[in-house]
């Protein structure tokens, strides 16, 4: 069944990504992304509004139904657009206007021509902008969220048809997989191929699934407050939602805070979250989070977050009372964003961050002496070295911190307290293609697995090459770096019992008898081109 499943996406796949890139044209693909993943919403919360009309059909046909209307047309046509018949099974109600039916029919026509709801065609990009604001309009939840820019990017309206054509091709039907799960997954390619085409910006909105669910499965967030304060489309808490139901909890279970600088981008994770039924609050209007905290009082069991690498210039005062451990200097943020999750953590909650590398060692600007603070405050329990090329759209080398108010909560049958577990996971996972490095569940397992037996004490052991536990005289030692190299000891090569000099001396053997033949290979080529009349 799961193959069925993944070669049912792979097509998927395939098809969307040609196929919309061929009519992205000379879009940009920050601007590109909103225009294709507004219309995948629209034909999301149309298909689930055209099911359901089916089903009410279906019951009010039949005359061995309850709601039976015996055949009285009008009636039926009436109580098929009865709103409370949708809203009450938390299907989205569509109007007229944004059924996808309708806008596909309408595409087509000619500018000036009347629309059967009323009114006349002024272009593709007003037809679709009319769509997305009457579904604002009859859905509260969605207000402020949907992207109703169409009609000012000026685009083609052929080739919007033409997307409009490309996008009703997606089958949110399946025998064996969600309408949700479908959408999901498409949401997901979509994203990870614009952050691709997008280049270093893409990262502003996506960060790769291999990070995401390696954060998840170690914190492990089953229920409580979850918080992301650079949240992006949402990725943290889509994880979430899915590891929750894995493990057979509810998402109701939890509580979804989070907060997005930019405004495009805080509508998308708007509309990741809507889509899936999961109640969130990202903030009254998208703001920067270390300028303008739109969660001043909040306390989360489980912050995570991929903020911004090295951010440079964000301003911030120096007495403001998140800095617990220090000043973060001006010219970069990242110990002001490790701070401010820290701020927002309850007493026995837990957080994880992706960081630059630089952030383990650096000393620059008082970083050394908050990163000290840090460790001598037993607030960091675990650093994880990551590989390269798990980005699409840097190669900055980075790492995962995670950290915790309480190491003696989460080390119920042995006292972590005063160490810390560094894992160097730079061999790990598998290249998908040329450019890009995953991990699979295997290898996101291993890390999860080792860091709550660590902190349980259940069964870790050093591993080396892998992982080491270091106490807080090993952090002195090493002046306070976190480098999970500097502490994880090396494999030993295998001995494979022949002597040392019998080694070099067959070496050496092996490199005379090529320098020999290459001696050779230049005297016939210099023969060769001397018949060719050429002197070298």
């Amino acid at each position: 069944m799961e193959q069925e499943q993944q070669k049912f996406l792979n097509d998927l796949e395939k098809k969307l990504w040609n196929s919309a890139d061929k009519l992205r044209s000379n879009l940009d693909a920050a601007v590109y992304k909103h225009v294709v993943l507004g219309l995948v919403f629209l034909k999301y919360v149309s298909n689930s509004f055209d099911q359901r009309r089916e089903e009410l059909k279906a019951d009010f046909t039949n005359p061995d139904h309850q709601d039976y209307l015996n055949s009285d047309e009008d009636l039926l046509l009436e109580e098929l657009e009865d709103r409370d018949a949708y809203t009450e099974v938390n299907v989205f109600w569509v109007p007229e206007p944004a059924r996808w039916s309708n806008l596909q029919d309408s595409a087509k026509l000619a500018l000036g021509s009347s629309l059967s709801w009323g009114g006349e065609f002024k272009g593709v990009g007003k037809l679709l902008d009319d769509a997305m604001e009457a579904i604002e309009k009859d859905n509260p939840k969605l207000k402020n969220i949907l992207n109703k820019d169409y009609g000012r990017l000026q685009l083609d309206s052929d080739k919007l048809a033409q997307l409009i054509d490309l996008i009703a091709t997606i089958p949110f039907d399946h025998d064996t997989m969600s309408s949700k799960d479908i959408l999901g997954h498409v949401y997901e390619y979509f994203l990870g191929g614009f952050a691709s085409a997008e280049g270093k910006r893409g990262g502003q909105f996506y960060t790769p699934k291999s990070i995401v669910t390696t954060i998840v499965e170690c914190l492990e967030p089953y229920n409580g407050r979850v918080y992301d304060p650079a949240c992006g489309s949402g990725g943290f808490f889509i994880s979430s939602e899915k590891f929750i139901e894995e493990h057979g909890g509810k998402i109701g279970q939890v509580s979804i805070y989070g907060q997005e600088s930019n405004p495009t981008t805080w509508r998308l994770a708007a509309m990741n979250m809507v889509i899936r039924g999961i109640e969130f609050n990202l903030g009254k209007e998208p703001s920067d989070t270390l300028n303008n905290d739109q969660h001043p009082d909040l306390r989360a069991d489980f912050v995570m977050a991929n903020p911004p690498f090295n951010q440079s210039e964000w301003g911030g005062s120096d007495d403001d009372k998140r800095w617990t451990q220090g000043i973060p200097p001006k010219g970069n943020a990242n110990f002001a964003w490790v701070q401010h999750m820290l701020y927002h953590l309850n007493p026995n909650g837990s957080m994880g961050l992706l960081l630059a590398n630089g952030s383990m060692s650096s000393v620059t600007k008082n970083e050394g002496e908050i990163r000290k603070n840090l460790i001598k405050n037993d607030l960091i329990e675990c650093m994880v070295a990551l590989p390269g090329q798990l980005f699409t759209n840097t190669q900055i080398p980075a790492c995962i911190w995670f950290l915790t108010k309480n190491k003696q909560e989460k080390g119920k049958k042995r006292n972590r307290q005063g160490e810390t577990l560094f894992i160097d996971a730079r061999n790990i996972g598998y290249m998908k293609d040329r450019v890009l490095r995953y991990f699979a569940q295997d290898d996101i397992k291993k890390i999860a697995d080792t860091f709550h037996n660590w902190q349980q004490g259940n069964d870790y052991q050093d591993e080396a090459g892998f992982c080491y536990s270091a106490k807080l005289k090993n952090m002195e030692k090493h002046d306070y770096v976190l480098t999970p190299g500097r502490y994880v000891s090396p494999v030993e090569d295998e001995d494979d019992g022949i002597p040392i000099k019998e080694k070099v001396d067959s070496l050496t053997a092996l490199l005379e008898a090529q320098f020999k033949e290459g001696r050779t290979l230049e005297d016939e080529i210099q023969a060769n081109l001397v018949e060719l009349r050429y002197e070298v």
